[in-house]
């Protein structure tokens, strides 16, 4: 028997879940249609970190948006979402120190708390690392991490609790058409109508849009992190670091564990359906040459475990969000690998759009789909050179 909802939303990651919150809260009850299991494409693959510095604005307003919700989760949504306050910092390279102190006044601007310091202080705030190819850093104090998957059940949790309704192992086939206008989808658990389907997709996003009659440009690309079992000396916890200098990124973990990534030689174009359970070889032995240059005793730590993920990547490494192609279907999708952070507003944004016609939370016009057919790509005003290949 085929079910009817407010709105479904294709995706069970935390931005299909973060939406469903969102509309139920503005009184909608939406139809969650998740291929495996919550969170198991690219959010349970995500890194969690939980920052606002960005090159462009609209970004950093999303971030900034969405912290208000992991700083306090507890009353703005309940459950535990695992935000734990580290610190952040971004090192740049010295050639683009003005374009840091650009984006941290930019960031000041909005209410963001970041300011630039030295490397000294640098040193002062993690003795362990090495501080030596660097001039001056942008310092967040009040940011961290947080855990994707439970911030995505924690979202989930009062959506369904308002009448949101999960269903995963529902992998969906087809659209439901009529005129211009989508009006449901067909999947391997039966059919499902409503005048508002999400495509929040994640990895597999594209072959969603098509079945749409859309071609996204957007693609795959496959990241791998690993852990390290850091050596106790290093003490019990560090800052939550994006290195551009060593082209990598790493934050702690909880059992003495530090996280590190790397933003090169990342694959694109993959099948979604890749391995996910290890990461790519000479990934790890790249990451620890790289995390060692950072932070010269890790030497001394040991592998903990390193897996892989898919996400969608759109050709300016930014979203897409909006509505676009037939009538009612919209578009959360492409975010390139840094979309956990800002999920909540987005959440937010979407549900304003799809209820009032317009986001009033943040303006998200300069994400929708038609800047890549109007050429007009999304970049930082103050934008740094481009590590990620």
């Amino acid at each position: 028997m085929a079910e009817t909802a407010d709105a479904i939303i294709i995706g069970g990651g935390v931005h299909g879940a973060s939406l469903a919150f969102h509309l139920a809260q503005r009184g909608l009850k939406s139809v969650v249609l998740e291929r495996r299991f919550i969170a198991s494409g690219a959010t349970g693959r995500s890194s969690g970190l939980v920052r606002m510095h960005y090159d462009l604005e609209p970004e950093s307003r999303l971030a900034w948006e969405s912290f208000q919700y992991f700083r306090n989760w507890a009353e703005m949504v309940g459950g535990e979402c695992g935000f734990t306050r580290t610190g952040f910092l971004q090192f740049v390279r010295p050639q683009y120190i003005d374009q840091l102190r650009a984006n941290v006044t930019m960031h000041q601007r909005i209410g963001i708390p970041s300011l630039v310091i030295t490397a000294d202080d640098v040193h002062r705030l993690a003795p362990a690392f090495k501080t030596d190819d660097f001039e001056y850093a942008a310092y967040e104090p009040e940011s961290g991490y947080a855990d994707p998957s439970s911030t995505t059940q924690a979202l989930l949790e009062p959506a369904r609790q308002r009448g949101a309704r999960l269903v995963q192992d529902c992998e969906v086939l087809g659209m439901q058409i009529k005129g211009d206008r989508v009006i449901g989808v067909r999947t391997s658990r039966g059919e499902f109508f409503s005048q508002v389907v999400v495509n929040a997709a994640g990895a597999w996003a594209a072959q969603i849009g098509q079945m749409a009659g859309l071609d996204l440009p957007l693609t795959t690309w496959q990241h791998d992190t690993m852990f390290i079992r850091r050596p106790k000396d290093l003490g019990h916890t560090h800052p939550t670091v994006i290195d551009f200098p060593n082209e990598m990124y790493f934050r702690p973990e909880t059992g003495g564990l530090t996280l590190v990534g790397l933003e090169d030689a990342n694959p694109i174009g993959e099948s979604p359906e890749g391995d996910t359970d290890h990461a790519k070889p000479g990934f790890v032995e790249r990451a620890i040459e790289r995390i060692c240059k950072r932070i010269p005793g890790m030497d001394r730590g040991s592998l903990h475990s390193a897996h892989g993920g898919y996400d969608g990547i759109t050709p300016d490494q930014r979203a897409i969000l909006g509505q676009s192609g037939l009538e009612g279907f919209y578009l959360a999708c492409g975010f390139s690998g840094t979309g956990f952070k800002i999920a909540p507003a987005v959440g937010a944004c979407l549900a304003e759009l799809i209820v009032d016609g317009q986001a009033k939370t943040v303006d998200i016009v300069p994400f929708q789909l038609e800047r890549f057919s109007e050429g007009k790509l999304l970049t930082g005003k103050h934008s740094y050179e481009n590590i990620w290949h």
